[in-house]
Formats: structure tokens, sequence, C-alpha cells
């Protein structure tokens, strides 16, 4: 049966009903159409989630970097690795402002009927955010190893993972990205 002759067997009824319509188009693999306001709510909840995830993570390394200078070893360190701990501890304190960043915009602008540029400047913020927060690890990473392995291996270990985080967060999405446009932009067979 086409799927236009199942949709014309659907009853008023089913049409009406937001969630009959809805299991309606999901059974006949038809996606309801999403309104502009739908978008920038379902964008809005995303960034939500996002942040919430990454705000955690970014807490946590921000945390342990502070206390990192409060221990017996810190004393011990080189000009180097001092200087390593500072440029640490600013990119820590960095992208943890960027990753807030959207909780206060959407505070301070609620009610303004600016979600769509609230949306917008918050996703901005994620990314910077997201940025700051691999070069916080990078150098999280180069204080700790430059500790416990010898020679420029320390220096490798931390580029291999940065080259991993450069594949994991935006090679790969950037890849899937141009996949997905290049099959929406194939005519139908």
């Amino acid at each position: 049966m086409a799927m236009t002759e199942k949709l014309v067997e659907a009853t008023a009824e089913d049409l009406f009903c937001r969630g009959c319509q809805d299991r309606a188009s999901s059974e006949l693999g038809v996606e309801p159409p999403e309104t502009a306001r739908d978008r920038v709510n379902r964008r809005w909840n995303e960034i939500l989630q996002e942040t919430r995830v990454a705000q955690t993570g970014v807490q946590i390394l921000f945390g342990f970097l502070l206390s990192v200078a409060f221990t017996p070893l810190f004393r011990e360190l080189a000009t180097f690795d001092r200087v390593v701990y500072v440029v640490t501890v600013v990119l820590g304190a960095s992208a943890t402002g960027s990753l807030i960043a959207p909780v206060s915009i959407h505070r301070f602008l609620s009610g303004q009927r600016m979600k769509d540029e609230v949306v917008e400047a918050a996703s901005r913020l994620m990314i910077c955010g997201m940025v700051l927060l691999a070069l916080t690890i990078a150098f999280t990473l180069l204080l700790i190893l430059r500790l416990v392995v010898p020679g420029v291996l320390a220096e490798a270990l931390v580029g291999g993972v940065m080259l991993w985080f450069g594949f994991c967060w935006y090679a790969l999405p950037v890849r899937l990205r141009r996949r997905a446009a290049r099959r929406d932009e194939s005519p139908d067979v």
C-alpha cells in the first residue's frame, strides 16, 4: 500500500490528535514538519544537555588544577612547568566561563523574545568553551606527563591525544555534516 493511501486511511480524529498524528507519522516513516519555534526550542534543549556534560567535566578538572598549587610537589616544579601550570589554570577558568555563559545569557534575556539570538550565542560559546577545554586538557596532560615520562615522549603523547580530540570533537562531526549535506543534495531515485 502506498504511503499516500495509508495517510488517506487515517481518520479525522487521528489527524487532530497530536499524539496520534506523531504515532501515524512515525509508523509511516514520515517526520512531521518542525516549526521555527519547535526548532529553536529543540536546539536550546540540546545546548542545555551538552552544557551540563561539559560544565561538569571542566569544573572537576578546574578544581583539580586549583588544588595542585597546594601540594608539596608544586614547590619543586621548574619554571617552565610553573608557566605551563599558570597557562593551564587560565585556560581552565576561561573554559569554565565560556561553558557556563549560556546559562547567564539565558537568565538575563529570558522573556525578551530573543531565543534565536540566545541559542546562536550559546552555540558559539559552547564551541569556544570546547576548544578551551581541549587546550586545558592538553596542558594538564603536559604538566602531568612531564613529571612522569622522560624526554620528549610527554610532548609526543600530548600531541597524540590532541590529534584524537581533534578527530573526535571536530573532524568527525564535520565529516558527518558533509556526508549528510551530500545525501540531502543527491536526487531521489
